[in-house]
């Protein structure tokens, strides 16, 4: 059996879908902390379990019967917080039996600074757990910088960014989640920690990209982060080299080249 939580969010419900051409739909847990608002889940023959992070019996509950769990951390940033409800949910799944335990940390977790740190607490915690697992060290997701929202800039006829010139590793939530789903369904995965990004690319690249998909002229013009309000944080991070490594462990679990920004931008603009 191969449970998921967070199946309301963005990644848990790719993974699902992507789950249900691989396995039977009797074999697979989704959890939510409503399980109504994953009612069409229920419709297709999966078993929707309510599970909340901050619910200690609600998990162990849950994860009855689990031999294969996707841990999807917590969105919740706030300080403190994840680690909290983490380690609750690794206790759990302990407490249950379940076999192994696949968990989404993020980029540069073997040793994370600032919000990062969450993911680095987690991988200790699951090392002190006992249970097998395997760790999934995802990068940003690439929507964060290619959305609809470039239909501004091509109205704008630019792209202002404060990353220095360094590029980015960003993958699609999509690729991520179908990397994940190979991972629960796979052998081997034990003890591993997939590096998964993308193909590298500069802002720059991006506003050439969306000049050629969207035939207008948008230029890229660099400023300081201040000036780019909520998202100027990320700019900041891209600047730091935090993005600016390859990897080549998402094109293996997905068995070809992840999407690239051609595509991805093709699709935003669509």
């Amino acid at each position: 059996m191969i449970a998921v939580t967070g199946v309301t969010g963005n990644l848990g419900r790719v993974v699902v879908d992507d789950l249900l051409t691989r396995v039977p739909a009797t074999e697979l847990v989704a959890l939510a902390r409503d399980p109504r608002k994953a009612a069409d889940l229920a419709d297709r023959g999966v078993d929707v379990r309510a599970g909340d992070y901050d619910d200690a019996a609600s998990l162990r509950t849950a994860f009855a019967g689990v031999d294969v769990l996707l841990l999807v951390s917590s969105p919740d940033v706030t300080p403190g917080v994840r680690p909290r409800q983490h380690g609750t949910a690794i206790d759990a799944a302990t407490a249950a039996g379940v076999g192994r335990i696949v968990y989404t940390s993020a980029i540069g977790a073997e040793n994370g600074k600032g919000f990062l740190a969450d993911h680095t607490t987690t991988e200790g915690l699951l090392r002190d757990s006992g249970v097998p697992h395997t760790l999934l060290r995802n990068t940003f997701y690439e929507e964060a910088l290619v959305n609809p929202g470039l239909r501004a800039a091509v109205d704008a006829g630019e792209i202002v960014g404060a990353d220095g010139g360094r590029p980015v590793n960003f993958a699609t939530i999509r690729d991520l989640g179908l990397a994940a789903s190979a991972v629960l369904t796979g052998d081997g995965h034990d003890g591993v920690a997939h590096e998964l990004r993308g193909p590298l690319w500069t802002l720059a690249d991006l506003a050439a990209v969306v000049s050629e998909v969207s035939g207008t002229p948008v230029a890229y013009r660099a400023a300081p982060s201040a000036e780019l309000g909520g998202i100027g944080f990320v700019h900041d991070l891209i600047a730091s080299g935090l993005f600016a490594e390859p990897s080549d462990d998402l094109e293996k679990l997905l068995g070809r080249p992840a999407t690239s920004l051609r595509d991805a931008v093709t699709a935003a603009l669509a």
